[in-house]
């Protein structure tokens, strides 16, 4: 599996829209193939960044969505610069263990 993680810093002013903009967003990564789960993580502390976390089947799946129409209509209309402090940072990871809670 391939994992995904955008780092991003929202100023306060612009949080609940970034948020609104993931349950509501214009593409449809659910439908991309490879695509395994998306989770956008809060942070508890205002001044920590938001975590977008993309889970796919391995890096070709996920450099396909890059490439796709989808993912252009869904990085088309971005929020405005003042909205992010500071750079953002992508992290790419191949996972090698894996452990879910049994039933």
């Amino acid at each position: 599996m391939f994992i995904v993680a955008n780092r991003v810093t929202v100023a306060e002013p612009f949080q609940e829209i970034f948020e609104q903009r993931f349950r509501s967003r214009a593409g449809q990564i659910d439908q991309q193939p490879g695509f395994v789960r998306m989770q956008v993580l809060k942070p508890v502390k205002p001044e920590m960044h938001y975590v977008v976390l993309t889970s796919w089947v391995n890096r070709q799946a996920f450099d396909d969505w890059v490439g796709s129409d989808d993912f252009k209509r869904a990085h088309a209309n971005p929020m405005p610069k003042e909205a992010f402090i500071g750079e953002s940072a992508i992290e790419m990871h191949e996972v090698i263990v894996s452990a879910d809670a049994t039933s």
